[in-house]
């Protein structure tokens, strides 16, 4: 995958992909942001706070910090502004973590105990890196569907034009 392992890729598709969804989400009164409009989380704001709650309840497990959250539906920051940087600094930290990646370690199986129900459960470490990224993914098609209902444009979305990708390609008609 040219210069790029396939996490660190996902990573910076992750980051591209949120970066561009707050852009949107910031030209929305937070009233509306806010508005029960039947998610699974409720609003936009919800959905996008569920995404960091998740990450960060991800990234504690993956790197053996304490976990401090109990329900995923917790609010972080009420606060879009706040809850922006935030994402932004996580983008950024998992994007980092993703670079110190080897195949030996994501070879290991991995214990985690669940939030939703209590249980724990055993997998391969590869496995639950890729669903991090794939959680991502699911909840921000519900932001785009929200996003398209209230007639906000947020643009391409698919892997292949990621900004890094692009440049290859320009690259290469130079």
């Amino acid at each position: 995958m040219h210069e790029h392992s396939y996490y660190e890729t996902l990573a910076e598709y992750n980051a591209w992909m949120n970066e561009k969804l707050y852009r949107v989400c910031a030209e929305i009164p937070d009233e509306l942001r806010k508005k029960d409009l039947g998610a699974f989380f409720r609003s936009i704001h919800g959905t996008l706070n569920h995404l960091l709650l998740a990450d960060i309840v991800w990234m504690a497990r993956f790197t053996g910090q304490p976990l401090t959250r109990a329900a995923l539906d917790q609010e972080l920051h009420s606060d879009f502004d706040d809850l922006r940087r935030e994402r932004e600094a996580m983008d950024r930290r998992i994007l980092d973590w993703t670079r110190t990646l080897s195949p030996e370690r994501l070879a290991q199986p991995f214990s985690y105990t669940s939030v939703s129900d209590g249980k724990t459960r055993t997998r391969p470490f590869w496995l639950l890196v890729t669903h991090l990224f794939n959680h991502q993914t699911h909840h921000r098609g519900q932001l785009t569907t929200l996003l398209s209902q209230l007639g906000y444009d947020y643009g391409v979305t698919d892997l292949p034009w990621l900004p890094s990708l692009c440049e290859l390609d320009s690259a290469k008609t130079e």
